[in-house]
């Protein structure tokens, strides 16, 4: 299959806009319109440039169901990382649709956002002979070969959010399943803006690594702002690079504050940074007021100064 296939598990993702909106002209935006908007169609393409399919395209009959039991097939979950509730949502997902096929999860790994740890767990559960892998590269260059090691045993990869450098779909991969994370970060700068009134200063605490999904989302929101609110002046950017991604946040947002202590909002490239930042901004006596959009983890907070101390 060559087609991107938003995550069915993601109960919250915003499907945002039609492809149209984000051309408007800076004066014909309604920020209110265009977030009922949501939801008519995705506006992200594959890593290669393909064009999403809704996850209820993909459906088995029970003919097809009792096939798959009979394989007593074996798979392994293969995670980038394992530190938030979005990850154990995905393992959980992962399981019970593997139970109902009858396919038996050998091994969970969670390489901690670390490449070389990613690359060992594909070597250690190759030699349990698994049937298929599920996974999130940390990396699309350096976790390549690993990956390809897999295909070329006849392992099935599915992969999550993003691909390895050079794979191509249907014949070195099945696919590769994901929400509309361009799509996301339009929608969080549609509620910057709507927050700011369309005008302020704002900050970007953004993925400084070579991952597919985060970009998007960068994308989305940064061309979304400066295309349509030109009121909305994006004072700074700080990139984070983990794996201590809360920590990484409070780093970034920590210098963003210090250098502009005007700033009106941040935008977050997903929720456990974010987390990071809202103690950075806490503490330097600004009261951070959230909206998260689960599907994406795509937090933007507007900034208050505190009336009285943060304890």
């Amino acid at each position: 299959m060559r087609k991107l296939i938003p995550l069915k598990a993601f109960a919250c993702v915003v499907f945002a806009l039609t492809a149209g909106f984000v051309n408007l002209a800076r004066s014909e935006v309604d920020t209110a319109k265009a977030l009922a908007d949501v939801e008519k169609t995705p506006l992200s393409k594959g890593p290669n440039g393909e064009t999403p399919s809704p996850a209820s395209s993909v459906t088995l009959t029970p003919d097809e169901i009792a096939k798959i039991q009979g394989l007593k097939a074996k798979a392994a979950i293969v995670m980038h990382y394992a530190g938030n509730d979005w990850a154990v949502a995905q393992v959980a997902g992962l399981k019970a649709q593997f139970a109902k096929m009858g396919i038996e999860v050998i091994a969970v790994t969670d390489a901690g956002f670390k490449p070389e740890k990613q690359v060992a767990d594909i070597e250690t559960i190759l030699a349990q002979k698994p049937q298929i892998i599920v996974s999130i590269p940390t990396d699309p260059t350096s976790t390549a070969a690993a990956y390809k090691k897999a295909a070329d045993q006849g392992v099935k990869l599915v992969f999550m959010d993003n691909v390895p450098k050079g794979f191509v779909a249907g014949k070195d991969y099945i696919s590769v399943v994901s929400a509309d994370n361009y799509g996301n970060g339009v929608v969080a700068a549609l509620l910057m803006a709507k927050f700011l009134k369309g005008k302020g200063q704002i900050g970007l605490v953004y993925h400084g690594a070579d991952f597919f999904v985060t970009h998007q989302r960068y994308d989305g929101f940064k061309k979304t702002i400066t295309d349509n609110y030109p009121g909305i002046k994006i004072a700074a950017e700080q990139g984070i690079g983990g794996p201590d991604f809360s920590g990484d946040g409070d780093k970034a947002t920590s210098a963003l504050l210090t250098s502009h202590r005007n700033l009106n909002g941040i935008w977050v490239v997903w929720d456990v940074p974010a987390e990071g930042a809202i103690s950075a901004a806490r503490r330097i006596r600004f009261s951070p007021v959230t909206t998260l959009r689960h599907g994406g983890m795509m937090p933007v907070f507007r900034l208050r100064p505190c009336k009285t101390p943060n304890p």
